[in-house]
């Protein structure tokens, strides 16, 4: 499966920045993992950041953003949605081919 992780702030980004370094171990540590294939803020930044996860169910990657310290600290919270890949460019099909 693929997800799709809408982060909206709750909250303004001041009140977000304290907890920036500890958000961006939790994205580097889902990024070595292999979990977390792309992630970023959106444009405008006020409005919060997008990740592209791979490799796991539903579940964990509920369980997953739960773990987000912005989501621990109140300051953001996290919309799935979840994607069956039917197509892709030929580029992407060893990181997204459906798994077994």
């Amino acid at each position: 499966m693929l997800h799709l992780l809408s982060l909206h702030y709750t909250a303004s980004e001041e009140a977000a920045e304290p907890f920036i370094p500890s958000h961006v171990a939790y994205l580097e540590r889902h990024h070595e993992d292999g979990t977390f294939l792309v992630s970023g803020q959106t444009v405008p930044t006020s409005i919060g950041g997008v990740i592209i996860a791979t490799g796991v169910d539903r579940l964990v990657i509920e369980r997953i953003t739960e773990q987000d310290p912005f989501v621990l600290n109140d300051v953001a919270e996290y919309t799935i949605t979840t994607i069956a890949p039917g197509r892709m460019h030929p580029a992407l099909t060893a990181v997204l081919a459906p798994e077994n």
